[in-house]
């Protein structure tokens, strides 16, 4: 069976004190941390594509393993902050194999939960912290069959 990462971005900056738009807000320190150790476990796993929402949080989440592959960073709307999980799952369906997704804390839930309904069973506790990676079990068919979460890398 085929293998495809969800990654809640890694840790921001507060967004209370974020000035800016909030789709420009960056990972703080420890995220920066958080997004090498992504890297370093994911680098090995025949990465295929990177796919992240357009929030500079979600980018930089992939930005190490990334430059570690030689890859891009493909930009989808359907990984957005605040947009419906459907296109999501649409995607979910189109991705290759091995690839990798970078979005956010509101979005992640409604998708699994989704999958949860059409019969995806999920085979550790869930984990909805930053940085924490949702493996998502594919098959033949393309029909998502199981999942398991990593917590966040631990410094």
């Amino acid at each position: 069976m085929a293998k495809l990462y969800l990654v809640r971005h890694a840790k921001a900056g507060e967004r209370r004190l974020w000035d800016g738009d909030d789709i420009d807000r960056p990972l703080s320190p420890k995220g920066w941390k958080q997004s090498e150790m992504l890297a370093a476990r994911l680098e090995a796993l025949g990465v295929s594509a990177l796919y992240s929402s357009p929030y500079v949080r979600c980018v930089q989440t992939l930005q190490p393993l990334a430059d570690r592959l030689g890859r891009e960073v493909e930009i989808d709307q359907r990984l957005s902050e605040d947009e419906p999980f459907e296109p999501m799952l649409e995607m979910l369906a189109e991705v290759p194999d091995g690839a990798v997704m970078s979005s956010h804390g509101d979005i992640i839930p409604a998708a699994i939960a989704a999958l949860e309904r059409r019969g995806m069973e999920i085979r550790t506790p869930p984990d909805w912290r930053k940085a924490s990676v949702w493996v998502l079990r594919r098959n033949k068919h393309g029909k998502i069959v199981h999942a398991i979460v990593w917590p966040p890398p631990v410094q």
